[in-house]
């Protein structure tokens, strides 16, 4: 069977993080949406996603296929319904299509259009990601269940006596090196991946993951549901937050209730509100729209689009959105929503220029020992020429 992995109409509400990515690519708990149907389906997928975006994640068609709602993240039970969909069945639930079989001449149709079509009402529940803030929100039910996924039938590597340990859901990978630390699995699991390290003094409350080759610098304290993506550099304190991966926040700083994009970069003493001190809900930026809309939870804090920087010292608001490459800097409160390629802070943007921002980027690549891809570089343009108009600086 051919499976595809499709973004549906509420993809702009997961804006800035689905402008360089479909929302399968979305990182929850310790895989991405898409490494979990994989996981469960045994099988690749493919994607049906933005024009721009497919030079990357391109479809594959075949004569039958199984359309699944890259929103969605997956569970055994849903699976099998989902694979025992027969041709021109929809398997739905409360209006929202989870899933459907059909030919390569009815690939179009989504969101909505079922004509013709056999609904299937199930009632397995499920998690999908509609918000932002589901992600964080949602990250402890996922990290348990890919723990359960990943670890399942396995032996963790060897833990070091060096290290103090509190519970028993605790499982590391291959090459992976844990010293003197505190890892606290009574609260949930935690895992740490291939080639990743966690250095010397860090103290972990799971459930928590650390992806392949990533890194928890000196003294860290990390509270879960917390996820840390491949390639990531941590430090300082970090409260029920998602790092996609590739990104830094090394030093100094408090992190919570925030979801950051891959290839970010924190300044030494960022910090982040993720409450209010009047104990309101927090209200978030909205590119849909294009307003600050409820959020119905009283702990919200950064999301960060791709490629964004910020200087030391930077204060990020509680419920602030920023989006794609942009370079922020400068003493006080940023402001609530900043667009993407934006130069500045407090005192005033300018359009951060295409070339510059490139350039930087490439750098940083390069300084990590990868390479910045011209098709990553063609979506970077398609985002920068979308948000021109888009997003008012």
């Amino acid at each position: 069977m051919n499976y595809i992995l499709f973004d549906n109409f509420r993809r702009s509400d997961l804006l800035p993080l689905t402008f360089t990515r479909p929302v399968c690519e979305i990182r929850i708990g310790i895989l991405t949406i898409r490494e979990k149907w994989e996981a469960f389906l045994e099988s690749k997928t493919s994607t049906l996603t933005e024009d721009y975006l497919s030079i990357k994640y391109p479809i594959i068609k075949e004569k039958i296929n199984i359309l699944i709602n890259g929103s969605i993240c997956p569970s055994k039970e849903l699976v099998g319904e989902v694979i025992s969909l027969k041709p021109s069945q929809v398997l739905i639930k409360d209006q929202v299509i989870i899933a459907m079989n059909v030919s390569e001449e009815d690939l179009d149709m989504i969101d909505g259009e079922k004509e013709g079509m056999k609904e299937i009402e199930t009632n397995t529940t499920f998690n999908k990601i509609n918000n932002t803030w589901d992600i964080f929100a949602l990250n402890g039910e996922e990290l348990r269940s890919d723990f359960e996924l990943v670890t399942r039938g396995r032996t963790s590597g060897p833990i070091s006596s060096t290290n103090r340990m509190l519970g028993k859901n605790i499982f590391i990978e291959e090459g992976a090196k844990v010293e003197n630390t505190v890892l606290n699995s009574e609260t949930g699991p935690i895992y740490i991946g291939k080639e990743a390290e966690i250095m010397e003094g860090v103290l972990i409350r799971g459930p928590f993951a650390l992806c392949n080759h990533g890194i928890v610098k000196m003294g860290t304290k990390i509270y879960g549901p917390t996820t840390f993506g491949p390639y990531s550099k941590i430090g300082g304190e970090v409260n029920n937050s998602v790092v996609f991966g590739y990104s830094n926040k090394a030093h100094d700083g408090f992190l919570g209730s925030s979801v950051i994009g891959e290839w970010c970069n924190f300044g030494a003493d960022t910090n982040t509100s993720n409450l209010k001190n009047i104990y309101d809900v927090v209200k978030l930026w909205n590119y849909t729209d294009k307003t600050f809309i409820d959020t119905g939870r009283q702990f919200c804090g950064l999301i960060m689009g791709d490629y964004t920087k910020c200087g030391i010292n930077t204060m990020f608001n509680t419920g602030t959105v920023v989006g794609v490459s942009s370079n922020i800097f400068g003493s006080g409160f940023q402001r609530n929503f900043i667009p993407s390629f934006a130069w500045g802070g407090t005192h005033g943007y300018s359009l951060y220029r295409f070339d510059k921002a490139v350039e930087a980027i490439e750098r940083m690549y390069e300084r990590r020992g990868f390479e910045f891809k011209n098709i990553d570089k063609e979506i970077l343009r398609n985002v920068f020429d979308m948000t021109r108009s888009l997003d008012s600086i």
